[in-house]
């Protein structure tokens, strides 16, 4: 494959056939003091969980932008594999879900996402773009991106969630919690049974996202929770559009949604504060999100979620659930398990 620039950019939006190619060969990605400077600005912005010196919010200003149509490709059968049997790694995920859960049965917070990572060794055959290729032949539904910049490193993602969307005259963005493996056999469209739990989680999201909205218009429609399917996962789903003239600062909308409860928790600051300061692993980019922006509208953020970090010699792959009252151990392990999938899946 043709060398990459050191900053670069293959996107891919959900349903599309064709992607597109970003670069900046001539100068390097802007930091932003923080995602409010993002209103009026076009490009593609990075933003991280948690922004700091470290892991800045960043915006690429390609001099280089072309549309690429993905070819065909086969693929055979992909099973699940095992991941996590590091030593430790389980031993560590409990201890922190103990705090985790404590902190919610305490009455201290309505939920809070846990969030873990697993590495493996990267195959000597890893080519970026073939990985990035496959993932959208996998994951038609899903908004594919693959960057890298020295600010940032090198990261993969196959992501359901949209943070805000914005078309025409209108903005969307959505409440996406809720998580299990798809039932064996169940359509497209057909909503599977989900516990008290998942409804529960939904319902944190979904009003938080409502109450923010209504915060900047009350022109806000809904629908939902529904049952939307990503590949091997399904997930309970709420839409949202509002009118973009009634919006003003875009920036300002984007600070209030992010990080939604869905990758963080209930009330927001304090549970942001709380993942810092206690989550035994640094999340990064994972689970702040990405995308194009343009003041034109033709924006399309997405939470940065079923991601992998790829370094020089291993891969390091990201995900989080949302802990409840009754949640357990056992079965955020298993959720957790279930959406490193999306990733580990590419290497089969």
């Amino acid at each position: 494959m043709k060398a990459l620039p050191s900053n670069f950019v293959f996107f891919r939006l959900p349903h599309q056939e064709h992607y597109t190619v970003m670069a900046q060969a001539n100068s390097t990605p802007e930091v932003l003091t923080s995602v409010l400077d993002i209103s009026g600005r076009e490009g593609f912005v990075m933003a991280p969980f948690e922004p700091s010196p470290s892991h800045p919010v960043l915006l690429m200003q390609p001099d280089m932008v072309e549309e690429r149509v993905i070819e065909a490709q086969e693929l055979a059968e992909i099973d699940d594999f095992a991941v996590g049997t590091q030593s430790g790694e389980r031993k560590n995920y409990e201890e922190v879900f103990a705090c985790f859960h404590n902190a919610v049965v305490s009455g201290q917070f309505s939920k809070l996402v846990l969030a873990r990572t697993t590495e493996i060794d990267r195959p000597e055959s890893v080519d970026l773009k073939q990985l990035f290729l496959k993932a959208c032949h996998l994951y038609p539904r899903a908004f594919v991106a693959l960057f890298s910049m020295p600010q940032v490193g090198t990261w993969l993602m196959a992501t359901p969630e949209i943070l805000l969307e914005g078309h025409a005259n209108c903005w969307q963005t959505m409440a996406l919690a809720g998580t299990m493996k798809r039932p064996n056999g169940l359509p497209e469209g057909c909503d599977a049974i989900w516990s008290d739990k998942d409804k529960e989680e939904q319902g944190y999201v979904s009003t938080y996202i409502s109450d923010t909205l209504h915060r900047f218009t009350d022109n806000v429609s809904s629908d939902g929770p529904y049952t939307a399917v990503a590949a091997h996962l399904v997930h309970l789903r709420t839409d949202f559009s509002i009118r973009k003239s009634e919006v003003g600062n875009v920036g300002e909308l984007i600070d209030a949604l992010y990080p939604t409860p869905a990758v963080c928790g209930i009330p927001k600051e304090q549970a942001r504060a709380f993942i810092f300061n206690n989550e035994s692993v640094s999340r990064r980019y994972y689970s702040g999100f990405c995308g194009p922006i343009s003041p034109s509208g033709n924006t399309h953020l997405y939470v940065s979620l079923r991601c992998m970090e790829i370094m020089s010699d291993r891969l390091r792959l990201y995900a989080g659930s949302g802990i409840l009252g009754d949640s357990t151990v056992e079965g955020e392990w298993q959720e957790t398990q279930s959406k490193l999938q999306t990733m580990l899946r590419l290497l089969r």
